[in-house]
């Protein structure tokens, strides 16, 4: 466990820049289905705390 390190230093990243275009726009796309899923999981736990709160969605801070 207490050997030599070896380190390593990376000096240069060649990727050719359609398959770095390719990549970015995949990632794109991938993240609306994502962001979609987020903001179902947050809205259905602000409508719980809503409801333990008493309020409404439709009429808020009406008591």
């Amino acid at each position: 466990m207490n050997g030599p390190t070896n380190s390593v230093t990376l000096v240069d990243i060649d990727i050719p820049f359609g398959r770095l275009v390719a990549f970015f726009v995949k990632a794109s796309l991938a993240a609306i289905p994502a962001a979609i899923i987020v903001w179902i999981i947050l809205w259905l736990i602000a409508a719980v705390v809503w409801s333990v709160l008493g309020l409404s969605f439709f009429r808020p801070f009406q008591v």
